[in-house]
Order: structure tokens, then sequence, then C-alpha cells
């Protein structure tokens, strides 16, 4: 019962990533494709977390930890490019 669950939801994570990538192409804004990359991290992130339940194995908890501090990296630097137009300010007072 748990395995065929497991196989399910990874098909429904499957699917909401295919739903969130085609926000991404044709996203009518700029943050909406932010948002929409966003997504797609939580649920790789959900994705991987499943195959370590059906593996059985602890092997992917750091990939889920560096996915995950990636994401989130990712989307505040997308942020405050959309906010400010530069990542990383040079302040050069002579």
């Amino acid at each position: 019962m748990i395995p065929t669950i497991l196989l399910i939801s990874l098909v429904l994570f499957g699917v909401a990533i295919l739903i969130t990538f085609i926000r991404i192409i044709i996203g009518p804004t700029l943050p909406d494709r932010v948002i929409a990359m966003d997504v797609i991290g939580v649920n790789l992130i959900s994705v991987i977390a499943i195959i370590s339940i059906i593996f059985h194995t602890k092997a992917f908890y750091d990939v889920i930890l560096v996915l995950g501090i990636l994401a989130f990296i990712s989307t505040i630097s997308f942020s405050k490019f959309l906010e400010r137009g530069v990542v990383i300010e040079h302040r050069r007072d002579f």
C-alpha cells in the first residue's frame, strides 16, 4: 500500500513540475517566472525525499539540504535583481 502511494505521489509531483515549467515558459511577468522556479525547487526537494524513502537510504539528505539552500539563495538573488537591477553593488567612494 505505501509503495503504491509513494509512486502515485512521484507521478503527481512530476505533473506539478511539468505544469510549473510551462508557467516558466509562458509566464506573463518575470516575477511569475522567479516564483515558478522556486516552486520547482521545492517540488524537486519533495521528489528526492520520496525517492530516499523508496530506496530506504539517508544518502540523499545532503542533496536535499544543498538544493534547498541553492533554491533559497537563487530566489533571494532574483528578487534583489528585480528590485534594484543589480545583485552585488560596488561602491567606490574615493
